[in-house]
């Protein structure tokens, strides 16, 4: 099950468990990998014993605990791929081993009242599904009015079916919906915890204006951060989710010098290159509005009512899925209407599904999604652009069909989930329906500058005009990457002109009258 590699590594880790914990299993007549797995975490730390009398419905699947005690994180599935490092990171918190998180914070979950029972339905794929297992396994250690489990969807397809999940991640809370996609650990407390909003509140409008104060956590943002960070100025980064569209990137293998890197990855690297600066980091905080404010500085409210204020201001707000705009889309989101072919795929296995897009984006989700689902439909409006290689690709593939010249008008389907999309063939201006239990979107990006479209110069395709040093319309305010008028939207250019947009507000505060 794991190649020794993993194992010498895994019984390292192992080695910081503080306390004796227990694997309890619960098994049925096709659990030989999962007590195979199980065998050889014990076989790996004389602290970790393995039990196999476990009662729980759901089989297979094992709940980690402390022995004598009610088990409180479960695993129904065997967390390979995306979720082994969640894994890992139960283990070591059961045994005592501290989170790295603020203390602050360790707090606030240890005073949320109970009793919370969590659910999490992920797919093995889904690079956005382990940050909410970590995250609600972290409270479930901590807190012992707090349960979780985590729950494959591809394994458990009755169930998936039963409350028609056709998204991952999808989190239940004790028994109801709670939210769907990737969330923070600080986002699913504040939920919770409904005194954290006004204590966040007051706590980020205290702070002191910023030298430099950048919105938005992508690869822009973080390259501003260091560059001005750097130059001994006080620093603020203030994101929605730190990271951006990197996320939503399965591997990336285009960043000079590093051959292939997993967008989660890649943004925790980020973010903890920009934190050993000194930044204060400010995450899961909605940007509303920028206006000029006191003394010649800048004022961005958010959504919280918090507000901060800079000397000057760098604008990496970064960019979103562009969608359809079709009766049926926002009806069906989640419930067959999809952006994310990595997370979402394996949901729709034997189905079969359209992708809307004739790009790289929309050629990649198709490739992908042939090896999962039984038929892929693509849909282009006019000829496919992806590049040749991706284009050979396609061709090779028996269950793909290329629908060129085709207008999607409308998303079909029933009371709850999509039975079929509606396009316009363009050659004859006929409409034609095709029965499909998936849509996945894949065309093109907007960028995220409703908050700004008021105060600085936009393009017509709303993007911040900027000149060759990052400067907006506004004197102070600078911008970068994929929010802006620079072509080519790539993580290697972003992080170019974050860098060059720090240097730019690094030149205007030297010339600024003090």
């Amino acid at each position: 099950m794991l190649n020794d590699v993993i194992k010498a590594q895994f019984k390292e880790v192992l080695q910081k468990l503080r306390q004796p914990i227990e694997l309890v299993a619960s098994l049925d007549d096709d659990s030989s990998k999962m007590l195979e797995m199980l065998s050889e975490i014990v076989s790996l730390s004389d602290k970790i014993s393995l039990r196999l009398d476990g009662d729980a419905p759901r089989r297979p699947s094992f709940s980690i605990g402390l022995p004598g005690e009610q088990a409180r994180i479960r695993f129904a599935g065997i967390p390979l791929g995306h979720e082994f490092s969640s894994l890992v990171l139960a283990l070591l918190q059961v045994s005592g081993y501290p989170p790295k998180i603020e203390d602050e914070l360790i707090e606030q979950i240890r005073a949320i009242p109970g009793p919370l029972n969590f659910e999490t339905f992920i797919s093995l794929s889904c690079h956005n599904c382990p940050d909410v297992v970590q995250a609600l396994n972290l409270m479930a250690a901590v807190n012992p009015g707090i349960t979780h489990t985590m729950i494959d969807g591809a394994l458990f397809r009755d169930e998936v079916e039963r409350r028609q999940i056709m998204a991952v991640p999808t989190m239940y809370l004790n028994g109801k919906d709670f939210g769907q996609g990737r969330m923070e650990l600080e986002q699913i407390v504040a939920k919770i915890d409904t005194n954290a909003l006004t204590r966040e509140t007051a706590k980020i409008s205290a702070k002191a204006p910023f030298d430099v104060l950048i919105a938005g956590g992508g690869p822009a943002g973080a390259a501003a951060a260091i560059y001005a960070a750097r130059k001994g100025f006080r620093v603020g980064i203030v994101a929605e989710r730190f990271g951006g569209q990197v996320l939503d990137t399965n591997a990336i293998e285009n960043l000079v010098s590093i051959k292939s890197i997993e967008g989660s990855r890649l943004a925790t690297d980020l973010e903890e290159h920009v934190r050993g600066y000194g930044v204060d980091v400010m995450n899961n905080q909605r940007i509303v509005s920028l206006a000029p404010g006191a003394d010649g500085r800048y004022e961005i409210r958010l959504e919280n009512g918090a507000l901060l204020r800079g000397k000057t201001v760098i604008l990496a707000l970064g960019a979103h899925w562009r969608e359809l705009n079709i009766p049926g889309e926002k009806k069906y989101r989640a419930r067959g209407v999809a952006y994310c072919p990595h997370c979402d795929g394996p949901l729709f296995k034997g189905k079969k599904v359209a992708v809307i897009g004739g790009g790289n984006s929309g050629a990649e989700a198709a490739i992908d999604l042939a090896a999962v689902v039984g038929h892929v439909t693509l849909f282009v409006r006019s000829a496919l652009r992806a590049d040749a290689v991706l284009r050979e690709k396609l061709r090779d593939l028996d269950n793909v069909t290329i629908v060129t010249g085709a207008a999607p008008v409308e998303i079909l389907g029933g009371e709850d989930k999509v039975n079929g999309l509606a396009y316009i063939d363009i050659s004859n201006r006929e409409t034609q329906k095709i029965d499909l239990e998936g849509v996945f979107v894949q065309v093109g990006l907007v960028p995220n500058t409703d908050c700004v479209k008021d105060i600085v110069k936009l393009s017509p395709t709303g993007e911040i005009e900027i000149d060759n040093r990052g400067q907006t319309s506004l004197p102070g305010v600078f911008a970068a990457g994929d929010c802006t008028t620079v072509p080519y939207k790539q993580i290697a250019i972003a992080l170019g002109e974050g860098a060059k947009a720090a240097l730019g507000a690094f030149e205007y505060l030297l010339k600024a009258p003090s």
